[in-house]
């Protein structure tokens, strides 16, 4: 990038950025303050926490710490050995005074310990002698604008205190059009498709080293796709089957798994013809700087149709550094004049008008932008659009009731924006369209621990709120605790119309003729007056209280987070006060005290 005339040269500023991150959002986070530190000939280093050598912290003048909050307040997988050893109780109070730091979290406010990973650590750094430069960030995926409506003020606020008195002036327009900060990497383009190009994913073998993972998937063979609402019932869900024979795929109660998916074929074609991409020319990826990773799933070489495919998120929704680095890149005046009043702190609400509210894909902001996208050199492909992230799916069976098996409960998403066409989710529609009965079907996937852990102990009961969807993972607790001779399952199940959404309803019907299980059912359509799973806990509060207080029961919620989870913690505070004749304070206490030693989890999604 050109420097600005007249401006003061700087420091030279060394900024790392570590990231504990479950799903990829902190990462992308943390790739987005390296692209915002270059544009500001900051030097910077992005590592997962647990890929640093955390005992150099000591040497570190300038540290930004993103993570995640995973569970019921935990901290992502690939943070945890660091997480360990910050919290040792040996570190002497002076071990990072000569480091300033800032802390940015991201939760989901519908969680009781929303952003818990970030308060602790910021904290923790300030008791070993850091400096705060900045209060902690809580990114919220509940908020309409999601976590960027908290971020972009924040990072506003940490590039004025970094930068000191040597700031880059921070409007764009006084960039040269065409002239943007340099991209990450370079795409050398080859001239011949190499013989030895495999456009197969990197799968686990049939020696793996270690179970599948990210890097290495297993391609899992889809058994059986089966539509298991009516077929007049508005929403399409899919019990899903796949064969793990061989895989070193093992799980219990609780575990998800995390399914790559792919691009439509149509987008992808879409996606060149906008970019004038020609989807068979293959190329490997070169960093512009020395030591900066390539992305570890990326083949060299790669087809730019495999990229698109398989890698570049275009049907996500752009977040407000995607039209900045735009505007950057357009020579066309009047479309970069649109991107650059979107990406401005004052565009913020015609951002969210044109983009977010109708939930506006990538690929539909290229299209709208066509002189600009048609400009974009491909270098700048992975700054500009992030990468598809795994989906995870609470795991609906057990292996002790279907082994070598996987089950998965998917909800198809499909709702309608003001746009014409309808907003479709990724992987739940790429799932959809598979069908196993028309030819072998293969689906990437590997497994890792949930934010549900049931209990050990014996004779424990435990209590399972699963409206909808959200009765998958319990599905899977019943199977392991039937198989294991536990039969205090307590089930609130609730959903629209029992002949339409009334999952594994038979099932359920045979666990309660054998009495291993209490089903309790909420059809919030087939009456006047909706009746949902809180009203359900509220008529049986004396059997809820029983089991809680009486026999150390463990209670369990997952489902949507907008409504249901305060609805039944309200529920759950009525029946302390009614049943167990406590006061308002104490009927909180007592469900904080739930929650504090686990026996109270959620899961829930927006």
């Amino acid at each position: 990038m050109q420097g600005t005339p007249g401006r003061t040269p700087m420091p030279n500023t060394r900024l790392l950025v570590l990231f504990g991150s479950q799903t990829g959002t902190a990462e992308d986070v943390s790739e987005r303050l390296s692209r915002e530190a270059r544009r500001r000939e900051v030097g910077c280093r992005v590592q997962a926490l647990d890929s640093y050598p955390v005992v150099n912290l000591i040497n570190e003048p300038l540290v930004i710490f993103v993570c995640a909050t995973t569970g019921q307040g935990e901290p992502p997988d690939n943070m945890k050995s660091f997480w360990r050893f910050i919290f040792r109780r040996n570190l002497p109070s002076t071990s990072l005074c000569q480091m300033d730091f800032a802390v940015l979290g991201l939760g989901d406010s519908s969680y009781a310990k929303f952003n818990f990973v970030a308060k602790k650590l910021h904290r923790r750094l300030l008791q070993l002698g850091g400096s705060a430069l900045l209060p902690v960030c809580l990114g919220d995926d509940q908020h309409e604008l999601g976590p960027d409506a908290t971020i972009d003020p924040w990072l506003h606020d940490l590039w004025e205190k970094v930068l000191g008195p040597h700031p880059l002036p921070l409007d764009l327009g006084l960039s040269p059009p065409g002239i943007p900060w340099p991209s990450k990497f370079t795409l050398k383009f080859l001239q011949e498709v190499p013989s030895t190009c495999s456009e197969e994913l990197c799968v686990a073998g049939t020696d793996p080293q270690g179970p599948p993972s990210e890097l290495q998937p297993f391609l899992a063979p889809m058994v059986t796709n089966q539509r298991v609402t009516g077929p007049s019932h508005f929403q399409d869900v899919r019990l899903i089957e796949f064969d793990i024979t061989g895989s070193g795929v093992s799980f219990v109660a609780g575990d998800v798994v995390l399914i790559q998916p792919e691009n439509t074929a149509s987008h992808v074609q879409q996606f060149c013809q906008a970019l004038g991409l020609d989807p068979d020319q293959h190329f490997t990826l070169q960093p512009r700087e020395p030591g900066v990773p390539c992305p570890t799933r990326l083949p060299q070489p790669c087809s730019i149709q495999r990229l698109v495919s398989q890698y570049l998120d275009i049907t996500s929704v752009p977040r407000r550094s995607f039209f900045e680095l735009l505007a950057y890149l357009s020579c066309h005046e009047l479309e970069r004049e649109k991107l650059l009043e979107f990406s401005s702190a004052q565009g913020q609400e015609e951002l969210c008008e044109y983009c977010i509210r109708p939930r506006r894909t990538v690929l539909e902001v290229l299209c709208d932008f066509p002189h600009t996208a048609g400009a974009i050199p491909p270098d700048y492909l992975l700054d500009l659009i992030p990468l598809i992230r795994p989906r995870a799916f609470s795991i609906a069976s057990s292996l002790l009731a279907h082994p070598s098996r996987l089950q998965i409960l998917v909800a198809v998403v499909q709702y309608q924006t003001r746009l014409k066409e309808p907003r479709r989710g990724l992987c739940s529609n790429w799932l959809a369209s598979l069908d196993p009965g028309q030819g072998p079907v293969w689906v990437p996937l590997w497994v890792r621990s949930g934010g549900l852990t049931f209990p050990k102990t014996p004779d424990t009961p435990v209590i399972m709120v699963g409206p909808g969807t959200g009765v998958a993972p319990f599905r899977a607790a019943i199977q392991e605790r039937v198989a294991q001779g536990e039969t205090g399952n307590v089930l609130f199940f609730g959903c629209r119309q029992r002949d339409q959404d009334f999952y594994w309803e038979a099932e359920w019907k045979e666990l309660q003729t054998r009495g291993c299980l209490t089903l309790v059912t909420a059809f919030s359509r087939e009456q006047e007056q909706k009746v949902y799973v809180q009203h359900r806990l509220r008529e049986l509060g004396p059997l809820v209280w029983g089991l809680l207080d009486l026999r150390g029961a463990h209670f369990y919620l997952a489902g949507n987070a907008k409504y249901m989870p305060a609805d039944v913690s309200d529920a759950l505070t009525s029946i302390f006060q009614e049943e167990g004749g406590l006061s308002g304070p104490t009927a909180a206490a007592y469900l904080a005290r739930l929650q504090r030693t686990l026996r109270f989890q959620t899961e829930t999604w927006a």
